[in-house]
């Protein structure tokens, strides 16, 4: 199964029968994640460079925050693409993940160790998010999954998939608590709590 696919009828079954030819699933983040940053993008600067316009047109200054707003609407595009492009696929033999700034990483099979499901207190909230962690022996972190942009279907699929059993807290953690009890399994902004 692939999610959130939005392609008509002929490339879907294209699609499957190759997902089924190279037996490998296509995970994709939420897709809440990209309308919610070009809602919140256009929302802080829009009112921003509506202020410039009416500051400048009057003394000729304005094709400098039109350049700066063509700039940064670039920008945005590029993180579009960005998103558009971030995947995880995974298979019997291993898991190839894009980056969203296009990195690729390859993990097989073989160097993954273990899987580790953690649920993790959301900042100031009461609910938890899971966070997969699919470790290699020497308990390095190889593939991260945050609930913030991973469903947890999508997390089970690539633990049953890479047929390994999940190891599972007995208790929700709070960012504080997995930072103290386990901060090598966190990117290295989320180890400081200044950053976080």
């Amino acid at each position: 199964m692939v999610r959130e696919f939005d392609g008509d009828e002929g490339s879907l079954r294209v699609l499957n029968e190759h997902i089924a030819a190279t037996n490998a699933l296509t995970l994709r983040p939420h897709r809440h994640v990209l309308t919610h940053g070009v809602i919140a993008a256009l929302a802080l600067t829009t009112p921003v460079f509506a202020v410039l316009y009416w500051l400048t047109i009057a003394t000729g200054g304005w094709l400098a925050v039109l350049i700066a707003q063509v700039a940064l609407l670039l920008l945005l595009a590029l993180l579009i693409l960005g998103y558009f492009g971030t995947a995880i696929q995974v298979s019997p033999t291993g898991v190839r993940e894009r980056g969203f700034l296009g990195s690729i990483r390859r993990t097989s099979r073989e160097a993954i160790d273990s899987i580790l499901l953690i649920e993790v207190y959301r900042d100031s909230a009461l609910d938890t998010r899971p966070n997969l962690f699919v470790c290699g022996a020497d308990g390095a972190v190889l593939v991260r999954m945050r609930g913030q942009y991973w469903s947890r279907d999508d997390m089970e699929l690539v633990a049953d998939t890479l047929d390994l059993p999940v190891k599972t807290m007995a208790r929700s953690l709070t960012l504080g608590e997995l930072r103290r009890a386990r901060p090598d399994l966190l990117y290295w902004f989320e180890r400081f709590p200044a950053l976080g």
